[in-house]
């Protein structure tokens, strides 16, 4: 945890307020005067057997125990009231493309604080990790009116930086968090090797899964004109070219990236949310609450 007297300072308080203010503005309205979304979903935990009576639906019949006492039992589930939310936020230097609203760490950063507003309001755990080659600074998950200043705290703190491995990111992530829950990843993806890997580690680990894809607008259009020297983020290497010269192949390439990083997630039953920086944030997080109201439990 960083060092709590840097944030006494005005403008680092007053930087944390903004990105509260934020996340206050993107949650409330339309989720105003509800104790508890549906849109996470609800975590179903089996209780006890109980004897079959005439009107008990079929399917909660436990076969198992029927084939081994001849006699018809039926599964009573308790449904946990509180959901564990974890967010991983990327903070590799990728992310720290982009100017002012745009740039890639800042609106990831909004996006982790406006969905923990949301699930502290709800009385719901939340947690954070930080990440690039592994985990670089973390809030365990708390429910309690202290957290989301904590969470906050954590954002402002870092700066992008390094590279990615999302698979010993995720290993070490499903450690730290052995019970079960919604973990939504915050990402660009850029110089992410063996992406699929990480999270089918988080879902094998009966962990839901959301995707939150953050690209800037220039990497997504590559609306470049004349000659420009691109250098990269993550590493010492650079090219001088003629843009336009590129634009077709790039877009060929990106394209096919997206698309197959979409239907991978959808095989591994992992909700995909592609994000530009230039999206408005509430329009970004409706968009998902919206789409997770059709999803069943976790057990998906």
């Amino acid at each position: 945890m960083p060092d709590s007297k840097r944030y006494l300072r005005p403008e680092v308080t007053g930087r944390i307020r903004r990105l509260e203010l934020t996340a206050r503005r993107v949650v409330e309205g339309f989720l105003s005067g509800m104790h508890r979304s549906p849109y996470f979903g609800q975590s179903i935990e089996f209780l006890q057997h109980r004897q079959y009576t005439r009107g008990d639906e079929i399917r909660h019949i436990d076969w198992k125990v029927y084939a081994r006492q001849d006699k018809l039992h039926i599964k009573q589930y308790e449904e946990e009231t509180n959901l564990r939310l974890t967010l991983l936020v990327d903070r590799s230097a990728s992310m720290a493309y982009g100017d002012g609203d745009s740039n890639k760490f800042d609106y990831s950063a909004s996006i982790a604080a406006s969905l923990a507003y949301l699930a502290l309001r709800q009385k719901d755990g939340c947690g954070l990790f930080t990440f690039d080659t592994e985990v670089r600074s973390s809030v365990p998950a708390r429910s309690n009116q202290q957290q989301l200043t904590r969470i906050l705290a954590l954002l402002d703190s870092v700066g992008a930086d390094g590279r990615t491995d999302l698979p010993k990111v995720a290993k070490q992530v499903a450690q730290a968090i052995p019970k079960r829950g919604l973990v939504v990843v915050i990402s660009d993806l850029l110089g992410v090797d063996n992406l699929m890997e990480g999270l089918r580690v988080l879902r094998q680990r009966g962990h839901d899964v959301a995707l939150f894809h953050v690209l800037h607008s220039d990497e997504l259009d590559f609306e470049f004109n004349g000659s420009t020297r691109f250098e990269g983020l993550e590493s010492d290497d650079f090219l001088n070219c003629n843009p336009r010269a590129l634009r077709e192949g790039y877009l060929e390439a990106l394209n096919e990236f997206l698309s197959e990083t979409k239907k991978s997630c959808g095989r591994l039953s992992i909700d995909y949310v592609g994000v530009r920086t230039s999206d408005p944030l509430d329009a970004v997080l409706a968009r998902f609450l919206a789409a997770r109201t059709t999803l069943p439990n976790l057990k998906r």
